[in-house]
């Protein structure tokens, strides 16, 4: 089942590829908060992390994507949060499988590492694939099992 809601987060690297995402998200009537950086003003990416998850842990959102330069610093931010699974996807192969086999609820990806093309395709991917569970429940659990 298709995402239909997500809230979405960027620093300054990624500000400009977020307001691209958030077009192209939108006009597949899919409803975004974002909860910033609204500008292209050098930022700290943990504190969107922050802000980001605190929306998915108190079940507001179940999904959100993050950017910034590499998706690797917002990637390590999420996760600091329980209950948080990000995924660092630069291909399509990674997104779609992140979603299938680990329930990834936070997509992270870096505005200077991929180009915007493939972060729709990366996004189309992620908001369209279910997880299967099955098999892969248990590792999932045992990874929401580990402390923060």
């Amino acid at each position: 089942m298709k995402l239909t809601k997500l809230v979405i987060g960027c620093d300054h690297a990624g500000y400009d590829l977020k307001l691209k995402v958030i077009e192209h998200l939108k006009a597949q009537n899919i409803e975004i908060e974002d909860v910033g950086t609204y500008s292209a003003d050098s930022c700290d990416y943990p504190d969107f992390a922050d802000a980001l998850c605190k929306k998915i842990i108190t079940g507001e959102y179940e999904h959100g994507i993050l950017i910034c330069g590499t998706g690797i610093g917002m990637s390590m931010a999420a996760n600091k949060h329980k209950g948080i699974r990000a995924a660092c996807c630069s291909d399509t192969f990674s997104a779609r499988l992140t979603r299938l086999h680990n329930d990834a609820n936070v997509l992270c990806f870096g505005s200077r590492v991929i180009g915007e093309g493939l972060a729709y395709d990366i996004c189309d991917l992620f908001i369209s694939t279910d997880y299967e569970g099955g098999r892969h429940a248990r590792r999932v659990e045992k990874i929401d099992a580990l402390g923060n």
